[in-house]
């Protein structure tokens, strides 16, 4: 075996998956984990009690992390004249419209987030099926004439969240080398955010199973019943 097998099979002796725990100790848990010789990243699952298959029960929003994401994010800018100077100052890596639109249409993929000024979608939309999640959208703020503001959120730690087909969301919370006080401190502040955007149509369970995980690690199980940790009951089993 590997050393970093070895060093792995360390880490997770004890590891009930079952387990429930409150966020403080699961993300501690997730970082002992992270025995990865990179910087692993740190995910935050959950499964919502939601029929997505209605308009009015997806989950969809924007929030900026206070430790900001650990990661640098690669933004292109689709706009013209004074719009493409000032995303080109704010920090854009890739700034154009019908060129820009070409390269992509040639196979080119390498950025995170695409923003466009409103006069631009009808360009960015012939890209839409090649876009999909990624497809500017007023409601995530990437379609937008305030580019520098836009732009610095995303790069400085604003994130979006959406549910997918089975209702799940699936997001970056940090990374593993930083300290549990603020990987606790952006997973709060996602939480409250996707509670705030609990659908007013939505039945039963809101929050059906949360778990946080590493790049290479198990998944780790956060109490549904106190997702911010209130009254956890650790190391129980079963949500109820």
């Amino acid at each position: 075996m590997s050393q970093k097998g070895k060093r792995y099979k360390g880490a997770i002796e004890g590891y009930d998956p079952e387990a429930l725990h409150t966020p403080a100790v699961a993300l501690k848990r997730v970082k002992e984990m992270a025995t990865a010789k990179f910087d692993e990243t740190i995910e935050l699952n959950l499964q919502l009690g939601l029929d997505v298959r209605k308009a009015d029960q997806q989950v969809r929003g924007t929030v900026s992390l206070p430790g900001g994401t650990g990661k640098s994010v690669r933004v292109i800018v689709f706009a013209q004249a004074d719009k493409a100077r000032e995303a080109r100052e704010a920090g854009a890596d890739e700034v154009g419209d019908n060129d820009l639109m070409e390269r992509i249409k040639g196979g080119w993929t390498d950025f995170d987030i695409v923003m466009a000024t409103p006069d631009m979608m009808p360009t960015v939309g012939k890209l839409g099926p090649i876009l999909r999640a990624r497809t500017p959208n007023p409601k995530s703020g990437t379609v937008t004439n305030d580019l520098a503001k836009a732009i610095r959120e995303v790069k400085t730690g604003k994130i979006e969240f959406r549910t997918d087909k089975a209702a799940n969301i699936h997001t970056v919370i940090g990374k593993a080398s930083f300290d549990a006080d603020a990987l606790a401190e952006n997973y709060i502040v996602v939480v409250d955010e996707i509670l705030r955007a609990k659908p007013a149509t939505s039945k039963g369970r809101y929050i059906k199973s949360i778990a946080v995980s590493s790049t290479m690690g198990p998944g780790v199980k956060i109490d549904p019943n106190h997702p911010k940790g209130v009254d956890a009951s650790e190391g129980s089993t079963g949500a109820g």
